[in-house]
């Protein structure tokens, strides 16, 4: 068996300069011209993808013995799926050049979410790599307008995020890059929330600092590592908490907040098995929504079998 890897480890394949390319593609041959020119790049991508492509099909195959699909996932598939991870590239474009209207988005949450709002509260939206949080924007600019502070993992992810803020200034979004969520980080959020801004932070990636720091759960039938991290954030922040999802259906976005927490307080005693419990429970919802929309989880790397060097707590 070959040695698993940290996600944090592995070559993001990509550069600045080509994330300008594409920008300047986009900007002359549109949306719709560029997809029929990209198809063939993605295509030459997948099948020298290596372990992205491996960890594709793996992950697709999970999703089919879950639905009960006929036929085990094969390269039309992990296309499929490379290539939706492309076109998510194009909603970034979109939502941040205000090409995403409101109309196309459904926002759905509940009376407290809406209050929260109104109230211009502070909270922590915990989302993931399935679908695209970029539409999340959308309530920088909103009825109910606020800043929203998105955690970010990888360099690429806040070069990305500059070219964003250059063609459009006025989004009122700021991303931070995280090495490691440490006192810095939670007092400077902290500050933020108090302000009655909004934090977003995902909870499918382990930390690049200490990624022994995870609770295993079930997730597509096999037990995974999902970090303590957020949750442990969240707790410090001592702010309503919220699952996020956005998912897209055909041209609309499905904008989804699930109440998790007023606050979120762990007891002493019960600390580690409240963090579990909660863990599972994210495991859970990421699943469900997983088998809805299988080609919009954007994790391409081994999830389950990360190499952590450390026993699983449970």
């Amino acid at each position: 068996m070959s040695e698993t890897v940290h996600w944090s480890k592995m070559q993001e394949r990509g550069t600045f300069l080509g994330m300008k390319i594409l920008l300047l593609c986009y900007a002359i041959l549109g949306r719709r011209g560029l997809s029929v020119i990209l198809y063939p790049v993605i295509v030459y991508l997948y099948f020298t993808g290596g372990e992205s492509k491996k960890a594709s099909l793996n992950y697709l195959a999970k999703i089919a013995q879950r639905q009960g699909w006929s036929k085990r996932p094969g390269h039309r598939q992990g296309i499929k799926h490379f290539y939706t991870f492309a076109q998510s590239a194009f909603d970034k474009i979109d939502a941040w050049t205000g090409k995403i209207t409101m109309d196309q988005v459904n926002y759905n949450y509940d009376a407290k979410f809406r209050r929260l709002l109104e109230e211009e509260q502070g909270a922590v939206f915990i989302g993931s790599h399935l679908g695209n949080l970029e539409v999340c924007r959308t309530l920088s600019v909103g009825k109910y307008k606020t800043r929203i502070n998105v955690l970010v993992f990888t360099h690429h992810a806040v070069e990305f995020n500059k070219i964003m803020q250059k063609i459009n200034a006025n989004v009122n979004v700021n991303f931070i890059q995280v090495k490691d969520v440490g006192v810095d980080l939670a007092i400077l959020l902290k500050q933020r929330v108090e302000a009655g801004e909004k934090v977003v932070i995902v909870g499918d990636r382990t930390s690049t600092t200490t990624p022994g720091r995870v609770v295993y759960a079930d997730f597509l039938g096999q037990q995974a590592p999902f970090s303590q991290g957020p949750f442990i954030l969240a707790s410090l922040l001592e702010c309503p908490v919220y699952y996020l999802f956005c998912l897209k259906d055909g041209d609309k976005y499905n904008l989804i907040f699930e109440h998790v927490a007023d606050q979120l307080k762990f007891a002493r005693k019960t600390r580690q098995a409240e963090i579990g419990e909660l863990i599972n429970q994210y495991a859970q919802r990421l699943e469900h929504f997983c088998l809805q929309y299988p080609y919009q989880w954007f994790n391409f790397f081994d999830f389950w079998q990360e190499d952590h060097k450390v026993e699983r707590k449970k």
